[in-house]
């Protein structure tokens, strides 16, 4: 496949910051002041969502919580703004694994409301049974990436309205061993593998940074995955725990530190594309690594792979056929 620009597709210098392993969401948004700009938390009732949620919120920033619980949303929103003295944060009601209502959400959206920072962070993880959509899909694949997908082209328009959006798709390095089987997303052939499964949405997940970089560019929009790191949250409630080794292990202050850096940092300005772990850009590996190392797979950056991923994502999800907008590729990532 021809891209329209080959600049997203050349390896690029890979990008350090000063943050690291260790730093917080509070740290890497010190300075950063967000005042008149709107982001969009997916999942923002617990864990990451939250924090990443009330970070941005601590920068000025309006902030939408976009959660399948309201109640719970809206005691979420309470809690950050009190932390926070920011009255700004509002609830609305977002099914992932329910395509009808990702579409409404979309199409709801006010049309002199634009959206300058999106995050898709919600996921369910390694769930023990095979599970289906009323489409067929595979649970995790459907909530992690093809929920996530419709969200992202649904608000399109709100994120070129901005005049400069960026999107952070949570990745996980359990993409690292599942590359996406194009002729079996929906493990009708394949034995399930919990894990295996998950590390595939997530493989998408990366891939749907790279496609929409390369789409949307010229509209001003930037994509980037991140990867945070291992947290205690709900989403090892099907796992029996972190497995990590304690020393590997971090806060969810810690853990939301790469998506607020993707989400907002200047250091980020014009960047989009690449895969973020531990607050700098992941080193690409050429075989797995050990058990718990880190970095980024080649399939999961590749052009070609996000190209028919989206594709084939469209179909699925009955969003349509491309746009003109879509087609096109910009200059902004470096």
């Amino acid at each position: 496949m021809n891209t329209a620009n080959e600049a997203h597709i050349a390896p690029p210098t890979r990008l350090t910051t000063p943050f690291g392993f260790a730093s917080t969401a509070g740290e890497v948004l010190a300075g950063v002041d967000l005042t008149g700009r709107r982001a969009l938390v997916t999942g923002a009732t617990s864990g990451l969502g939250t924090e990443t949620a009330r970070a941005l919120a601590a920068a000025g920033a309006s902030v939408v919580l976009a959660v399948r619980n309201t109640a719970a949303g809206a005691a979420t929103a309470a809690r950050i703004t009190a932390s926070t003295g920011n009255p700004r944060v509002e609830v609305r009601r977002l099914d992932l694994a329910d395509l009808p209502s990702v579409r409404a959400f979309a199409e709801e959206w006010p049309d002199d409301e634009p959206l300058h920072i999106l995050v898709n962070n919600a996921g369910i993880m390694a769930l023990p049974e095979p599970t289906r959509t009323p489409e067929g899909h595979e649970m995790q694949f459907a909530v992690n990436f093809l929920g996530h997908y419709a969200l992202t082209r649904g608000l399109h328009r709100a994120l070129a309205g901005a005049g400069g959006a960026r999107i952070v798709c949570l990745g996980s390095n359990a993409h690292l061993g599942a590359p996406v089987v194009f002729d079996d997303l929906d493990h009708r052939f394949r034995p399930y593998v919990p894990i295996l499964a998950y590390g595939e949405s997530k493989t998408a997940d990366i891939l749907l940074a790279v496609e929409a970089t390369r789409r949307w560019a010229d509209d001003g929009i930037l994509a980037n995955a991140v990867h945070p790191g291992a947290i205690a949250t709900n989403l090892q409630q099907h796992t029996g725990g972190l497995r990590t080794p304690v020393g590997r292990r971090k806060t969810v202050e810690q853990g939301a530190a790469t998506s607020v850096l993707a989400a907002a940092s200047p250091l980020l300005d014009g960047v989009g594309g690449r895969y973020f772990e531990d607050c700098g850009e992941a080193e690409r590996v050429t075989r797995r690594p050990a058990l718990f190392g880190g970095g980024v797979a080649p399939f999961a950056l590749d052009p070609d792979n996000a190209h028919r991923l989206w594709e084939t994502a469209a179909k699925l999800t009955g969003v349509g056929a491309s746009t003109g907008a879509d087609r096109r590729g910009g200059a902004g990532s470096r």
